[in-house]
């Protein structure tokens, strides 16, 4: 009998969102299962918009469809980047296949109680979306006023719209959460992914650890380490490499 059934690990990749990157693939057992909730987290300039961009691109590219709610970017200046990383999507945004839903969150006073009222309206947008996956880049601006028992509602209820078919993926700053908020929500996720920087010789080399993902095989080595280059995009490089 051979190994593996081109077949079945065809019909393995359907169930999957690949990232378009063929290294980051590998990692995560060749992409992120569908109908999946997903952690994107790290300190500040560890890539988390990034890696959110590049799971958009790979997955548009490959004919599913995004919404995407953020507080880091407009229309404009998403698209502007993406396709200064050669992650350019502005045709799948012009046919629909991406919509962008940006969030003002400067000179908003948060408290708990606006906080709570806006993560309920998201979560009903999200909802009534008919986009198969969503992002949500950065959720870190509405943990600071937020509620335990909120957090924790917020991210049932996406585990929830999971089940009935959403793949969603959230990023977010470490430092947002305390330890006991954080242990728990992970354990919710079916996927986490953790960036951080890590200093190599004179340079900061940017590191992705694939924490968990869902139905994922066990590898030893879950780490990889890469670099954003414009006009490029995301580069993976060999860590041995990246200690030179």
């Amino acid at each position: 009998m051979s190994g593996n059934d081109p077949q079945i690990e065809e019909e393995k990749k359907k169930n999957l969102l690949s990232t378009g990157n063929m290294e980051m693939d590998k990692k995560l057992s060749d992409g992120f299962p569908l109908k999946s909730l997903n952690l994107i987290e790290g300190a500040n300039g560890t890539g988390k918009s990034v890696i959110a961009q590049q799971i958009m691109w790979g997955g548009l590219t490959n004919g599913h469809t995004f919404a995407l709610y953020t507080t880091e970017f407009n229309e404009k200046t998403l698209l502007s980047q993406m396709s200064s990383l050669n992650l350019d999507v502005s045709d799948q945004y012009a046919w629909g296949y991406l919509k962008v839903y940006p969030i003002q969150v400067e000179g908003v006073k948060w408290n708990q109680d606006l906080t709570k009222k806006f993560l309920n309206c998201l979560l009903e947008h999200i909802r009534a979306t008919k986009e198969e996956v969503v992002v949500f880049d950065s959720l870190t601006v509405f943990t600071i006023s937020a509620s335990q028992e909120d957090l924790f509602n917020f991210f049932a209820d996406c585990k929830a719209m999971c089940a009935e078919g959403k793949t969603i993926m959230i990023t977010f700053h470490t430092y947002a959460f305390d330890e006991d908020t954080l242990v728990r929500i992970r354990s919710m996720a079916d996927g986490d992914i953790k960036l951080k920087l890590e200093e190599v010789g004179e340079k900061s080399v940017n590191m992705m650890e694939v924490a968990k993902i869902r139905g994922a095989k066990k590898i030893n080595n879950n780490m990889v380490s890469f670099e954003v280059r414009p006009g490029y995009g995301v580069k993976v490089i060999p860590y041995a490499s990246a200690q030179v």
